[in-house]
């Protein structure tokens, strides 16, 4: 099938103006697929900019890995001609994405709603901690802050650790992937009515709305969940085991899974045992069956058995470092780590689309020297 080169939103233009994480990744997935993406920085520039070592080329490891496929431009927002400029650029843009706070806009005489009723087919997108009204509305908020508030944490971690932060930010980047969802949504209701609109997302909603199975199990039983460790709440066997060289994930979903584990493992036994014959009965009587797979598992070649398992149907995987699954061969044969100028390399958009493929132009880029102020 034919590819055409110019990307899916090809002819967009967006003005990043956020900082951080979640506005910028957004941004960049919208800059992977085509848009035309500037980057508006303050004269110090994004935080994240500083958010090092360690460094790729002129900028930060952080700051790179969320900033490609943008071109910058930096202006004063705190001045009246830099407000002026950057005015002008929204006359001619398609999306605004920003996280500026509430005190500054009220200090630029703006409202939130107040870019999309000057610019009426502008797509405002805002990224903010907690939305603008409410108990904690305008308040500021960072990704950890969010999982420790909202229960992450709180399931994450074992009875021996106590709560712990998800090792990634993960608000932060499901933050910008739902703005990324509202940006086109918003988009395609313009096609229809010919007007932009305000699309806003919160770390606050994002991290409530990643507690699943959590929340609906307090929805249906009315108790508070507790931390499993690696172990899911529902499903059994769901959980990490040693082996003779490291440990591997075991996922088994259904019972036809668990019976194809047990084969391979000589535990012919097991399936028709009732306390492991189906998953509610597995789920209650987990401790009993972990100790009895532990045992079973010791000594196997962790790894030849969890390929073997995947090709067997069984979901299985050994558990790799950040090093093992970047340099794994399907992560080089999907392509999916990019080499540009400027000693760049990140990962690739994990969209894949068969005439309009993700592409990579340009490096996260460096500061620009301010625009001078008129005299």
């Amino acid at each position: 099938m034919k590819t055409e080169s110019g990307g899916a939103l090809s002819g967009i233009r967006v003005i990043d103006a956020s900082r951080v994480l979640g506005g910028p990744i957004a941004g960049q997935i919208l800059g992977d697929h085509g848009a035309e993406v500037i980057k508006v920085e303050g004269p110090a520039g994004d935080d994240t900019r500083q958010w090092g070592p360690p460094y790729l080329g002129r900028n930060s490891a952080y700051f790179s890995g969320a900033n490609r496929n943008k071109k910058g431009v930096t202006l004063d927002l705190a001045s009246e001609t830099g407000r002026s400029r950057f005015f002008a650029m929204l006359e001619t843009a398609d999306v605004l994405i920003e996280n500026f706070k509430e005190s500054t806009l009220k200090k630029w005489g703006i409202d939130v709603s107040g870019f999309t009723e000057r610019f009426p087919r502008l797509v405002h997108c805002r990224v903010s901690g907690f939305g603008s009204t409410g108990p904690y509305g305008g308040l500021p908020a960072y990704d950890t802050a969010m999982q420790a508030l909202c229960g992450l944490m709180s399931v994450n971690g074992d009875h021996s650790t106590g709560p712990l932060r998800v090792g990634l930010p993960i608000v932060d980047m499901t933050t910008g992937l739902n703005a990324v969802i509202g940006v086109l949504l918003a988009l395609q209701n313009r096609e229809r009515t010919g007007m932009g609109q305000l699309v806003e997302t919160t770390l606050y909603a994002n991290a409530l709305s990643m507690l699943h199975p959590h929340a609906p199990n307090y929805f249906a039983t009315g108790r508070c969940p507790a931390p499993t460790g690696n172990a899911h709440p529902n499903i059994y066997p769901y959980d990490s085991y040693p082996t003779a060289n490291g440990h591997i994930y075991l996922a088994v979903g259904n019972d036809a899974q668990f019976g194809l584990f047990c084969r391979r493992l000589g535990l012919d036994e097991l399936p028709s045992d009732p306390r492991f014959s189906t998953n509610p009965s597995r789920s209650v009587n987990r401790a009993a069956l972990k100790a009895l797979l532990e045992a079973a598992l010791k000594p196997e070649d962790g790894r030849s058995l969890a390929l073997e398992l995947m090709r067997i149907g069984v979901p299985c995987a050994p558990v790799n470092t950040v090093e093992d699954a970047l340099c794994d061969p399907h992560t080089r044969h999907a392509g999916l780590v990019v080499e540009l100028e400027d000693e760049y390399k990140g990962l690739a958009s994990p969209i894949s689309l068969s005439r309009t493929p993700a592409t990579y132009r340009h490096a996260p880029p460096a500061l620009a020297a301010i625009e001078k102020e008129e005299a």
